[in-house]
């Protein structure tokens, strides 16, 4: 899907913007309609596809009783104020990524992603098993609402910028876009970070007040169109290991629903996760392959050793910071997470790493 087509689809306020906002949540015979906003544009490979497919699920799975409507990025409220609609009643459940309320609470960036953090894998143990939901509910509490892993995009790539990097004095005043805590890190690397929605940093880029920027991976970035500007492709993030996306409900309004419905959510979340790994699994890759023969992008898979360094030291003070934050909430949901990865990558490191060495060291594919 090329960046057009989607974006076509996708309305960003106007007309469709003041018709929809008109709508309220239809109760009739016992059924339901509740409205999900979402900070992804309409059709959005991965993410706006993955919102509007749990929403039918949901649909699906409840025979009607609960109708999710999705409106996209600009189609009720704009895409960075969401969670916001949830908050304040115009929405009954938002579709996007915790770090990007971190101003409201820095621990939510724990729940997206955390620079030399958990994989995906990591956080999924950490969330479901380790007690990471229980951190992420009080958190949500003081907003009345509650949140559930609903997307998983795996390792991102680290970006695209319009010039090769040979080190970290090239970051000096760089205007990168990037979100959550690894935006906290580029900045202690020297760039100039800002964060926009998906649909806004193909124009940034193009008048020049962005001088490089990161999303997700091939599969989004080749729809969003960046290789048309930049052309130097950094395939590992070091920022973002593991991004989950959220849905998030009104918890007063999903405590009011029948048990069943309420597991039909929490179920179809957990199911739509892993859908959504799946779909990048398998799309990233062909995406990639798209890129370089068809657009000749330049593929660096890693960035520099000396901004590597730079950057796990940049995100071991961002960790002491949150270790001792004067805020309990964000110290015990820091404490958690670290304690949980010293324990999960001793797995990662230990079997899975020694796993894909050897398979890149041993296996060669290309005579079959």
């Amino acid at each position: 899907m090329d960046r057009r087509s989607f974006l076509r689809t996708s309305a960003f306020g106007g007309a469709a913007a003041a018709a929809t906002t008109l709508a309220a949540p239809a109760v009739a015979q016992g059924n339901m309609t509740w409205r999900m906003v979402t900070t992804w544009p309409r059709n959005f490979p991965g993410l706006g596809v993955g919102a509007q497919r749990l929403a039918d699920r949901i649909t699906a799975a409840t025979d009607g009783q609960l109708t999710v409507e999705v409106f996209s990025a600009g189609e009720m409220v704009p895409p960075l104020q969401s969670l916001d609609a949830v908050i304040d009643g115009s929405a009954e459940m938002s579709h996007g990524a915790a770090y990007y309320w971190q101003n409201k609470s820095v621990g939510l960036s724990f729940f997206t992603g955390v620079p030399f953090g958990m994989t995906s894998r990591e956080l999924t143990g950490w969330v479901r098993h380790l007690g990471g939901q229980e951190l992420w509910d009080e958190i949500y509490d003081e907003f009345g609402v509650q949140g559930f892993l609903s997307g998983d995009t795996g390792t991102q790539t680290g970006g695209w910028f319009r010039d090769e990097l040979n080190g970290l004095s090239d970051l000096d005043g760089l205007r990168f876009r990037t979100p959550g805590l690894g935006g906290q890190v580029w900045q202690k690397l020297g760039a100039s970070v800002t964060n926009m929605a998906a649909g806004e940093i193909f124009a940034a880029l193009q008048t020049g007040s962005l001088d490089a920027a990161e999303f997700v991976g091939p599969y989004n970035d080749l729809a969003l169109g960046f290789h048309q500007i930049c052309k130097h492709y950094y395939t590992s993030s070091f920022v973002e290991p593991g991004l989950a996306t959220e849905l998030v409900v009104d918890k007063a309004k999903y405590q009011e629903l029948p048990s069943n419905i309420q597991a039909i959510i929490r179920d179809v979340c957990q199911a739509e996760y892993d859908q959504v790994a799946s779909d990048f699994a398998a799309n990233d890759p062909r995406a990639l392959r798209t890129l370089v023969d068809e657009h000749d992008v330049i593929v660096h898979s890693s960035f520099p050793e000396d901004i590597l360094e730079a950057g796990a030291d940049g995100a071991k003070e961002i960790m002491q910071e949150l270790l001792e934050s004067d805020d309990d909430l964000t110290r015990r949901t820091a404490r958690s997470f670290v304690d949980a990865l010293k324990l999960m990558r001793t797995r990662t490191e230990g079997t899975d790493q020694v796993y894909t060495r050897a398979r890149e060291q041993y296996l060669d594919l290309s005579d079959l």
